[in-house]
């Protein structure tokens, strides 16, 4: 509701300064959500298959985005942005009301019940309620280099692109082949690690990462085109694995803030990247800061080794 708000406080942008204003109430609005229905999904699941829940719902947040962006272009064209970003806006805050309206009915996301310390209740959960905090390091790590690599990824590749002799509509081809890939990655990769666990899964979507990445950046053009969707696939899929292995390391009634945590790591790793390797490739070349990138991201097989030990023992 608070994204909608903001979303409608656009039509009245007349300078910069409400635009930032509105853009940074947008943002906080925006971010909120991932935490929370994260722990919703991963404290419904418990013990069961939540990492092909959250896989799915990984899934059809990327497929929203995608009917989103061509219904926005469709509206634009029609009404103009500003009636566009209103009509979002009321939008947004009428699936707040509907998301209220539908977890209080089925009695999900209020407030914790205050446990007392009797004898036949288990002690209430103190602090961050960590019962692993080394695994959940470790996976925050997991998670951070993956961002990285991320956001670096999408901000250079188009760079190779152009360098390769690609022109624009053949630039958005490959970066919508990316995103497509991804978000079936997000699916799929949900699913795997319910088969074949979080380690093996980890190591293979990052290996295949750096070696697509290598791929695409030494190949001619028509190859990186079809590299591109695999490529967003493997880019994508370790999110599947990391975000359920949140709740293998924390009390059920602190999923919340640990989901928080974790997103927050993510999201500075995948801020401060594309300015660090942004300016390596003015240093040293765009293809040389992507060579760096694919090596930091095989940092993650190491780690994710280490990391077995901990979700075995769980």
């Amino acid at each position: 509701m608070l994204a909608g708000l903001a979303y409608g406080a656009l039509w009245f942008a007349d300078g910069f300064w409400i635009l930032f204003a509105a853009m940074v109430v947008l943002g906080v609005g925006e971010a909120v959500q991932h935490p929370l229905s994260s722990a919703l999904i991963s404290r419904a699941f418990g013990s069961g298959p939540r990492r092909a829940a959250l896989g799915v719902y990984n899934f059809a947040g990327d497929l929203g985005k995608m009917v989103v962006v061509f219904a926005t272009a469709a509206a634009i064209g029609m009404v103009g942005w500003q009636a566009t970003v209103a009509g979002t806006g009321l939008l947004a805050v009428m699936i707040g009301v509907a998301l209220l309206v539908g977890l209080a009915a089925l009695a999900l996301g209020g407030r914790p019940v205050q446990r007392s310390n009797t004898d036949d209740a288990p002690p209430a959960t103190v602090g961050w309620g960590f019962g692993n905090a080394t695994g959940f390091a470790l996976l925050s790590t997991i998670h951070a280099l993956d961002s990285s690599c991320r956001s670096v990824s999408l901000l250079l590749l188009p760079f190779v692109l152009v360098a390769k002799g690609a022109d624009t509509a053949t630039i958005g081809l490959a970066l919508a082949l990316v995103f497509a890939g991804g978000a079936a990655g997000k699916l799929a990769c949900g699913l795997l690690t319910e088969r074949v666990g979080v380690v093996a899964t980890v190591i293979t979507t990052e290996l295949a990462t750096a070696a697509l990445l290598v791929a695409m950046i030494a190949a001619p053009l028509p190859w990186v085109l079809i590299c591109a969707a695999p490529f967003g696939l493997a880019l994508n899929g370790t999110s599947s694995a990391t975000y359920g292995s949140v709740g293998d390391f924390v009390a059920a009634d602190r999923q919340a803030r640990a989901f928080g945590l974790f997103y927050t790591v993510g999201s500075i790793a995948g801020a401060v990247a594309p300015l660090v390797f942004g300016i390596a490739a003015d240093l040293i070349g765009v293809s040389s800061a992507l060579s760096i990138m694919a090596g930091l991201i095989v940092l993650t097989l190491p780690l994710a080794v280490v990391l077995g030990p901990h979700l075995r023992h769980r």
